[in-house]
This record gives structure tokens, sequence and C-alpha cells, in this order.
């Protein structure tokens, strides 16, 4: 038997209900968008890491702006995958992810914990107020009716994830009869370090062993829109 067929025969054996989905870029290649270390990710001669800094949008905010413009062009084309629609199936599931791209809610999802922000939300610099902003912006960088800066309303380097994201994200994972881990590296802290709460039946879904491979019960060296869904559907039989 694979490891898909063990993982398979495990669910059904267990017959879980509190399902927790961890997601991470891999989840969403399939979808066309750049993983975020691989080599589609870089933007002229500049890394990822260099330009999602509070340092970088000081310095120079309209060049992360034409960055992350970019990005949100790029992110605006694509379509949620197999992975993504299959997840959305599991209507009581908490999908927690490491993404900003919003293709988990466009796939269906309803309980979405975002841990690094939203790409198409802005955040007020001077008076923190979030707003959605799905469109292209007329001028770069955008402007606040107040007059002050708007910064994508995403975790950059060297920023704390949100207190609220954290603490249920945590009470997921440990209330978790199954947690699905979907694409991730699992090398971004402290977000990989949430899976380590969990002590139940967990399934890593990656082309490649991530960093937590090892503590997951099975890992399966699947793309996630090849995977998820047969993993999916064994949850769905137990659940009926």
């Amino acid at each position: 038997m694979s490891v898909l067929d063990d993982s398979v025969a495990a669910i059904r054996d267990l017959q879980p209900h509190k399902v927790v989905v961890f997601t991470g870029a891999g989840v969403s290649a399939d979808s066309g968008v750049p993983t975020f270390r691989g080599p589609q990710g870089l933007w002229r001669s500049y890394r990822s890491e260099d330009l999602a800094t509070p340092e970088a949008f000081a310095r120079d905010p309209k060049l992360v702006w034409q960055w992350y413009e970019w990005r949100r062009g790029l992110i605006r084309e694509a379509q949620p995958n197999a992975a993504h629609r299959s997840i959305a199936q599991l209507a009581t599931a908490v999908v927690i992810t490491q993404n900003v791209d919003n293709l988990h809610a466009r796939g269906g999802s309803r309980d979405i914990v975002e841990l690094h922000g939203n790409i198409f939300r802005v955040r007020c610099t001077r008076e923190g107020t979030i707003t959605v902003a799905d469109e292209p912006f007329a001028s770069l960088p955008p402007h606040c009716a107040c007059g002050a800066l708007l910064r994508p309303d995403i975790v950059w380097f060297g920023e704390m994830l949100p207190e609220e994201a954290v603490e249920r994200a945590s009470a997921a994972i440990i209330g978790a009869d199954i947690l699905l881990i979907i694409g991730t590296s699992g090398v971004v802290y402290p977000a990989a370090g949430l899976v380590a709460l969990h002590r139940g039946l967990s399934i890593e879904i990656n082309p490649e062993a991530s960093a937590l491979a090892s503590a997951c019960t099975y890992a399966i060296p699947s793309r996630a829109a090849e995977a998820t869904p047969q993993i999916i559907n064994a949850i769905l039989e137990g659940q009926r």
C-alpha cells in the first residue's frame, strides 16, 4: 500500500469530525500562484524578504506597493484549484492558512484563520482601520481618506502574528481529531510551531517532505491538488 492508501485507511478507522486544515503556499501552486521561496517568486532584483518589511515600507513605500500590485495582479487572475475546492466541502472544518491570497475563501471555505493577513485588504497607517481593496489602485502608494498612507494588511517580517488569529488557531489544533498539513515548508515560525500542539492523527501533503514531516503520522509525497481531494473524500465518508 502507498502512504496515501495508508492515510485513507487511518481516516476510515478514525472517522474524524473535528477537522483542521493547515495550509501554506503549496496549496495554491496549482492555481499558478508562485510559491513564496520559489524562483518565480522573485521580482526585479529584489527578494521577497527584502520588501516585506516595515523598514522597506518606511524607506520606499512606492516600491513596496509596486511589488504588491504585481502580486495582487497575479493572484487576482488565479482560480481556486481542486485542493481549495475539496477543502471547502468540509463545511465545519477550520482552515488555518499562512497564505494571503484569499483563494480559500474564493474556493468556498467558511471558517478561515488568516495567520499572515490578506493581500486584498489594506490598513491605514494612522488610524489602523482595515478595509477590503480588491481592485487595482489608481496611483501608488495608495492613501486613506484621512490622508495617511495605506499598507497591505499583511504580517511582515519582524512583526507579530495577530493575537486573535494565534489564539483561534491554537484552540482549533488542540481540539482537532485530525490535522491536515498541506503545502507548507514548515520553516516559517511562529506559524509552523502551532502544529506541535496537535496530538492526534496528522497527515502532511507536500511534493517534498517538509520540516514538519517527521512529526506527522503520515507524509504523502504529492502535490496538493492531486492528493487532497482523496483525503477529503475519505473524511466525508466517515461523516455521512
